[in-house]
């Protein structure tokens, strides 16, 4: 699938450091700085309907900062970021609204990629549909099988089946009594894990499963649904976490880097993709896991669900400078849940002002190279993407006086926080 365009990204004198981020999975701070010099990411992308609200925004504005961060550490960097083009959500929105799930998808995904681009985001070099990714699905599937850590169930009537068909098709699931590593991402306890399965894609109530948590890989086809061929799987299509499972070993490998998304996220998607990818490597999935706290309005959660949303589409078409969407999420720590405000906007519109006032006069004084600003930037961001710090490090030099070289402090804040000036 095609990726947005990025922007060209300019040099900002000297170079950056490692990295330390807060890891999920141990709770511990990690520094993500691989001695090979090669950095993998994976970040899990939208379900095309009603994109992009102030939460993807925020997950894919912070993702920005650690590519940013370990390409001006020198670091070689492969993103990669999956769209989920077909699941039930999405299939959902496109009946309620009377159109083709297939013309709703590539429109909010058209839309998403304008927000991204309008944001200074830079785009993954692979930019992979779930569509796409079905026939390593389906490959995946049938070894999980042979290696008897998946199972078969009909698809009868009672389970939402076609009636009266000669072929039997299946569902599939991964075995969770045979991985002993699960749950090694959330390290939450079952009774918390079942508190959201259900609302968080899981079937719980499938009569039939070895277990209630147990992951569908594979859905067998039912009737009006989207379908694709699954070898002798039958017909049907994937289940949602072994999309991102099959779309990070195709273009990572086992044990990349980092795996990042939101923090509703953590459990199930990352802890069954993680647990899938054992099963079929018998290696880690991701060495750490990043994830950015949810942004509310009003007290909570900004989520599609609710329909309390704040699009990055709607404030552009309202006349907001992107760079000040960009600086309203930057002031506030990725691992902080925080609500939107207009007045956070309106903070952020301001800084924006005085920031281009600032570099917009003539340069005097030092060199850039002499100028601590930069230092303090990269500095604050090693320090586990700490984006607050490193905004008040720049209204510190405007308030000053802004000394040194203008022009390539603007070039920095370009390369280090995406902010144009």
């Amino acid at each position: 699938m095609k990726t947005w365009t990025t922007a060209p990204v300019p040099d900002a004198p000297g170079q950056g450091g490692p990295l330390t981020v807060h890891d999920t999975a141990t709770g511990l701070a990690q520094v993500v700085h691989p001695a090979s010099g090669r950095a993998g990411l994976y970040v899990c992308g939208i379900t095309p309907y009603d994109a992009t609200h102030m939460g993807h925004a925020a997950t894919y504005v912070t993702f920005d900062l650690v590519v940013r961060v370990w390409r001006d550490a020198g670091l070689d960097v492969t993103y990669v970021q999956n769209v989920t083009d077909v699941d039930e959500p999405l299939l959902e929105r496109a009946e309620r609204d009377g159109l083709a799930w297939q013309d709703l998808a590539a429109d909010q995904i058209a839309l998403f990629h304008e927000d991204m681009e309008a944001l200074n985001v830079i785009a993954p070099q692979h930019y992979v549909g779930a569509v796409e990714g079905i026939p390593d699905d389906v490959t995946a599937v049938r070894q999980l099988l042979a290696d008897g850590t998946a199972y078969a169930l009909p698809v009868d009537e009672a389970a939402g089946g076609d009636a009266g068909t000669d072929a039997v098709g299946h569902d599939y699931y991964l075995d969770l009594a045979t991985q002993p590593t699960f749950p090694e991402v959330s390290g939450w306890s079952r009774d918390q894990m079942m508190e959201v399965f259900g609302e968080r894609g899981g079937d719980p109530d499938r009569p039939g499963k070895r277990d209630r948590l147990d992951p569908l890989l594979w859905r067998g086809h039912r009737a009006g649904e989207p379908h694709w061929d699954g070898d002798d799987l039958g017909p049907g299509r994937p289940g949602w976490h072994i999309e991102c499972t099959t779309i990070a070993l195709r273009y990572l490998g086992p044990t990349f880097v980092m795996q990042g998304g939101g923090t509703d996220l953590i459990f199930p998607h990352h802890e069954m993709s993680a647990v899938q990818a054992r099963a079929l490597t018998g290696e880690r999935f991701a060495s750490v896991y990043v994830h950015q706290a949810m942004v509310g309005l009003d007290g909570e959660k900004m989520s599609k669900s609710k329909g309390n949303l704040v699009l990055v589409s709607a404030l552009r078409r309202g006349g907001v400078d992107p760079m000040a969407i960009r600086l309203a999420l930057l002031s506030k720590h990725y691992g902080t849940p925080w609500d939107w405000t207009d007045e956070i906007l309106q903070t952020a519109v301001e800084r924006l002002a005085n920031w281009r006032s600032a570099v917009s006069a003539a340069a005097t004084g030092m060199e850039a190279q002499e100028s601590p600003v930069v230092a303090e930037i990269r500095t604050a961001l090693a320090a586990d993407l700490d984006s607050p710090a490193a905004l008040l490090a720049v209204d510190e030099w405007v308030r000053v006086g802004a000394p040194g070289d203008r022009a390539a402090l603007a070039a920095a804040v370009d390369a280090l926080l995406g902010v144009r000036l």
